[in-house]
This record gives C-alpha cells, sequence and structure tokens, in this order.
C-alpha cells in the first residue's frame, strides 16, 4: 500500500498522515524532512533537489508499505513510483491560517513575534501559505497548481474538502481503501 496525502499547509495532511500510518501500521514520510535541511532555524535551508530526491527514494524504496505527506508533485515523475492512492485535503482558508498562527506559536513560542528575524521568516511563511488559495504568484505550491495535477495522474484519488475532523478524515480514506482493495 502506497498513499500520496497532500494539499496546503495547515489543512491536516501531517496529523491525517500519522495517524493514519499509525492505525494501519504503515511506515510515514514527510516531504518536508527530505525538502528542508536540519537547521538551528528550522525551514530555512532547503536541500539540493537531487540529493533529495535520491533520500526519499531511497527511503520509499526502503519500505513495502507506506503513507508519504506533503506536496511533492514538481519534484519530478522519476522520483516516486505509482501511487495506490492520492489523498488531497483541502479546508477553507481562514480555518487554516487560523490553524497554522497556532501550530506555529505551539512549535516555537513567541520568538516568532519577539525576534526581528524569526518574525519576518513568521510573517513571509505566513503570506506564502495564504497565497495557496490566492494564487497571486507568491508560491509554486497553489490549488490551481495542485487541481491540475490531479487530472493529470493516472492513479485512485479521493478529495476530501471542507472542515471535516480527523476521525472523519481518516474514516473516508479508509472507506477509498476498501473500495479499491488495498488493505
Amino acid at each position: 500500500m502506497k498513499i500520496h496525502i497532500f494539499g496546503a499547509s495547515g489543512s491536516g495532511v501531517t496529523t491525517t498522515g500519522e495517524a493514519l500510518a499509525a492505525q494501519l501500521k504503515l511506515d510515514y514520510f514527510d516531504s518536508d524532512a527530505f525538502f528542508w535541511k536540519q537547521t538551528a532555524i528550522p525551514f530555512s535551508e532547503r536541500c539540493n533537489p537531487e540529493e533529495r530526491n535520491t533520500s526519499i527514494r531511497t527511503a520509499l524504496d526502503n519500505s513495502k508499505k507506506w503513507i508519504l505527506g506533503g506536496s511533492v508533485f514538481q519534484w519530478g515523475d522519476a522520483v516516486f513510483p505509482d501511487f495506490d492512492l492520492v489523498v488531497y485535503l483541502w479546508i477553507p482558508q481562514e480555518i487554516r491560517m487560523e490553524r497554522l498562527k497556532k501550530r506555529e506559536l505551539e512549535r516555537y513560542g513567541t520568538i516568532i513575534y519577539t525576534d526581528p528575524n524569526r518574525n519576518e521568516q513568521f510573517e513571509n511563511f505566513m503570506t506564502w501559505a495564504s497565497d495557496y488559495d490566492q494564487n497571486t504568484g507568491i508560491a509554486s505550491r497553489n490549488r490551481e497548481a495542485h487541481e491540475q495535477w490531479m487530472t493529470s495522474i493516472p492513479f485512485p484519488l479521493l478529495k476530501i474538502e471542507g472542515d471535516f475532523t480527523l476521525e472523519e478524515r481518516i474514516a473516508l480514506i479508509l472507506q477509498k481503501v476498501t473500495t479499491i482493495e488495498l488493505t
């Protein structure tokens, strides 16, 4: 079973992916772990794309059953195997942005407001994240690009659009898994 879950930042991809992986006893891989270098200031330095792609390909090849969370559609077709199921998560922007503010504060504390450099990073991130639905050109990861990619994939697709609870999202995914006989 090879499931890919993606959506906007703050849409619940990691939370859903980790919970589903735990329930199904699958490995969980988060694209951010391959995209960003481990630095003192998190999410500040990108990995080299060639090294990133080699690392994620190796990790996925070494696991028979997994869930991959995150937006990876621009990483190149040769990087990923055929997915058994692709799951797209979307929630209204105002809910998503509130989740992101709360998450960033929980992760990093008030330094995102008190330190000028960290505040700039936080504000830039929030601006980037808010562009997902507006698509003004700030972010290449946006709803329009995701919608285009979804029309081109040959894999079973489940779109979960709306403010669903974690339990509801997992139930919808499990129902889809059953219909395509992945268990």
